[in-house]
Protein backbone atom coordinates (compact mmCIF):
# COMPACT_ATOMS: atom_id res chain seq x y z
CA UNK A 1 0.00 0.00 0.00
CA UNK A 2 3.30 2.42 0.54
CA UNK A 3 3.97 2.11 -2.87
CA UNK A 4 0.59 2.62 -3.89
CA UNK A 5 0.75 6.01 -2.30
CA UNK A 6 4.12 7.14 -3.71
CA UNK A 7 2.96 6.46 -6.97
CA UNK A 8 0.14 8.66 -6.61
CA UNK A 9 2.13 11.45 -5.27
CA UNK A 10 4.13 11.26 -7.79
CA UNK A 11 1.76 11.25 -10.24
CA UNK A 12 0.25 14.77 -8.68
CA UNK A 13 3.21 16.01 -8.46
CA UNK A 14 3.63 15.77 -12.58
CA UNK A 15 0.15 16.76 -12.71
CA UNK A 16 0.98 19.81 -11.18
CA UNK A 17 4.54 20.42 -13.30
CA UNK A 18 1.87 19.57 -16.91
CA UNK A 19 -0.26 22.69 -15.96
CA UNK A 20 2.64 25.19 -15.80
CA UNK A 21 3.38 26.36 -18.75
CA UNK A 22 6.46 26.02 -20.40
CA UNK A 23 8.84 28.66 -19.66
CA UNK A 24 10.06 31.16 -22.55
CA UNK A 25 12.77 29.77 -24.96
CA UNK A 26 16.35 31.19 -25.38
CA UNK A 27 16.60 32.92 -28.94
CA UNK A 28 18.61 29.62 -30.90
CA UNK A 29 21.55 29.80 -32.51
CA UNK A 30 21.44 27.74 -35.03
CA UNK A 31 25.04 27.78 -36.10
CA UNK A 32 26.07 25.69 -33.26
CA UNK A 33 23.00 22.91 -34.94
CA UNK A 34 24.94 23.21 -38.16
CA UNK A 35 28.36 22.61 -37.03
CA UNK A 36 27.05 19.43 -34.72
CA UNK A 37 25.41 17.83 -37.54
CA UNK A 38 28.65 18.42 -40.13
CA UNK A 39 30.52 16.96 -37.01
CA UNK A 40 28.22 14.33 -37.29
CA UNK A 41 28.25 13.66 -40.62
CA UNK A 42 32.02 13.53 -40.86
CA UNK A 43 32.09 11.12 -37.66
CA UNK A 44 29.51 8.79 -39.00
CA UNK A 45 31.60 8.55 -42.68
CA UNK A 46 34.91 8.10 -40.59
CA UNK A 47 32.74 4.77 -38.51
CA UNK A 48 31.44 3.81 -41.57
CA UNK A 49 34.98 3.52 -43.04
CA UNK A 50 36.97 2.25 -40.30
CA UNK A 51 33.72 -0.93 -40.24
CA UNK A 52 34.30 -1.55 -44.08
CA UNK A 53 38.06 -1.90 -43.17
CA UNK A 54 37.32 -4.46 -40.50
CA UNK A 55 34.79 -6.29 -42.74
CA UNK A 56 37.15 -6.92 -45.40
CA UNK A 57 40.03 -7.51 -42.91
CA UNK A 58 37.69 -10.63 -41.51
CA UNK A 59 36.43 -11.35 -44.58
CA UNK A 60 39.89 -12.15 -45.46
CA UNK A 61 40.28 -14.44 -42.78
CA UNK A 62 37.53 -16.75 -43.64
Amino acid sequence: MEAIGRIERALARLDAVADRPAPPSPPRDDSELLRLREAHGTLRSQVESVIAQIDGLIGKES
